[in-house]
């Protein structure tokens, strides 16, 4: 890989967002304009040379076809949707590392190459824009609730940001919910020995047994996510579920399922004639509403009964929960508070939002939306979950290494969980390495609010360009060995920098607008993965590469089945 460098002025007649034509004179900035090129590989492929120094218009671009019509007929007939992450990395070695998509309605530029994608965040501005769900922003404006963080713009959106940040990003209050994270981590380990020794095979004590684990997965992110939010259990992990448990999966499960048909047909026309698409969709976030309104209510008479009892502050004694934290501090609204709570349980909101943009006219494709299962609910870790077990099994030896350095670990931390992740940098490494191959959202959106130039070529302001992470993550040109499964690559100190070469992570997005449920999301997978591994030896069936597809998140088109043996 080699940098070429140039200070250029360019007056090139560009085409703007909706394809008018318009005069562009400026003066770059004055610093050098850097493009990583790959030798012999990016450089001869068509449009993505340089000519004589001057950059190329938005025009040049290599492109998938002009027509979005066209396009679209050829996605459906050709089963593109679902095979979306595919399609991306087939054209990048077809047309080189920047290319354009019009399917649809839908227009984009697409770019799979840290520096580019570098440039582009550099170019986001203080209010980070991405496209709105329609059909979430219309439930909430005619039910007149409040919108969270996820359907809001501008300072408005910024200001909500970062009060949820001090009570879920920063150092802090990750520290003060790990534990309760790790309770529901052990609780599931101690359900699936107990199920080991009744339902496996072989000699008491060290028996074995094979399943599909996601529908526990499932239930053990929700439990997890739940006790975080709400600071209570909600009792997944019980024998018999209650009632309102199950409804609120119903709900959640529905939502999700009705939301992609409902991309691209007018809501509020739907609305106006009662279609029972969109009465089903309104009546599962009703309820998620409901729900949440319910725990804000137990929420509040809690922190009204401590206060009247004149105990100690919550911050103070047992944690309460991001609900308990933000309504102690009072500086959201009770209605902003439900909003973004709702957003927050409603299942990775910002991994919907980075995923969902590749399945436009979904309502042709034979998909049927709404026997999505469980499994698609709780994005940010039931699915990555089910890769990691996959891959821990079938390389034994990168699984034992990980072993060896949690028991290590573990030892020197006394049994404390907490201290015990920070001496296995290994369980982070396994999750970065598995969101490498496995990415929950196939991409991560931007509109540039400047003027910028991508492989030399010009990029207009407000252009939707998105940062493709399957084939960015599968590329030789960015990873050494990529189809090589190895949690060791990311122990470098650049891992996350905002250089160029930093820019190889994004499963949760970047900077400002990046996943807000994060920090909930990695701890919770690392922290189930270290009492596994504790706990089993993992195995699987076959060594094949599993078969992927994309619906609403990139996933087995099988659940991968995996052998569990007690240690």
């Amino acid at each position: 890989m080699r940098s070429v460098c140039t200070r250029v002025t360019v007056c090139v007649r560009a085409q703007g967002p909706r394809g008018s034509g318009r005069a562009l004179c400026a003066v770059a900035p004055q610093r050098a304009l850097c493009v990583a090129v790959a030798p012999g590989k990016s450089e001869g492929r068509k449009g993505a040379e340089r000519a004589g120094g001057q950059v190329r218009s938005f025009q040049e671009i290599p492109h998938t076809g002009r027509s979005g019509l066209i396009n679209l007929v050829k996605f459906w007939r050709e089963d593109r949707f679902r095979q979306i992450h595919k399609h991306m990395e087939r054209t990048f070695n077809a047309l080189g590392p920047i290319y354009r998509e019009h399917v649809g309605t839908h227009s984009s530029v697409n770019i799979m190459l840290p520096a580019d994608i570098a440039e582009l965040f550099r170019s986001e501005g203080l209010h980070p824009r991405r496209m709105t769900l329609q059909p979430w922003a219309t439930h909430r404006e005619t039910r007149q609730h409040s919108k969270g963080v996820f359907l809001k713009n501008g300072e408005e959106w910024r200001a909500d940001r970062l009060l949820l940040n001090k009570e879920v990003m920063m150092s802090a209050p990750v520290q003060r919910f790990l534990p309760l994270l790790d309770e529901v981590a052990m609780d599931f380990c101690r359900m699936l020995r107990a199920r080991v020794e009744k339902e496996g095979r072989g000699e008491e004590g060290k028996r074995s047994l094979t399943l599909d684990p996601s529908p526990d997965l499932f239930r053990f992110a929700l439990e997890a996510s739940c006790h975080v939010i709400y600071g209570e259990r909600i009792g997944l992990f019980s024998s018999s579920p209650s009632m309102e448990s199950q409804k609120f999966i119903w709900a959640v499960e529905r939502m999700l399922a009705t939301t992609p048909p409902l991309l691209y047909l007018p809501p509020r026309l739907m609305l106006l004639a009662g279609a029972p698409l969109w009465t089903q969709h309104a009546s599962a976030w009703d309820h998620i509403f409901s729900h949440a309104e319910a725990r804000i209510q137990k929420g509040y008479q809690r922190l009204s009964s401590s206060q009247a009892r004149g105990s100690e502050a919550a911050g103070g004694g047992q944690y309460t929960g991001v609900l308990g934290q933000l309504m102690e501090k009072g500086q959201l609204s009770l209605d902003l508070i439900k909003a973004n709570v709702t957003e927050l349980m409603a299942g990775g909101v910002d991994t919907v939002c980075v995923c969902v943009f590749v399945l436009p006219w979904c309502i042709f494709v034979h998909i049927d939306l709404f026997h999505v299962t469980s499994r698609a609910v709780v994005l940010q870790t039931a699915v990555p979950l089910q890769f990691a077990l996959f891959e821990l099994g079938r390389n034994p030896d990168v699984q034992e290494r990980v072993r060896q350095q949690v028991r290590a670990s573990w030892a020197q931390a006394g049994g404390d969980s907490v201290k015990a992740l920070q001496g296995a940098p290994l369980l982070k490494g396994t999750i970065k390495e598995i969101l490498r191959l496995y990415p929950v959202g196939t991409t991560v959106q931007r509109y540039p609010i400047k003027d910028i130039v991508l492989q030399n070529y010009h990029i207009p302001a407000g252009t939707m360009v998105q940062a493709c992470l399957y084939p960015l993550g599968r590329s030789a040109e960015v990873f050494k060995d990529p189809q090589r499964f190895d949690p060791g690559r990311w122990g470098g100190a650049r891992e996350e920098g905002q250089s160029a070469g930093g820019f190889r992570s994004l499963a949760f997005g970047f900077g400002a607008r990046q996943c807000v449920g994060r920090r909930i999301a990695e701890n919770e997978m690392q922290l189930l993965l270290m009492h596994i591994l504790r706990s089993f030896h993992l195995s699987v069936l076959s060594s094949e590469d599993l078969k992927t597809t994309c619906t609403l998140i990139l996933q087995p088109e099988t659940p991968p089945r995996i052998t569990f043996r007690k240690l």
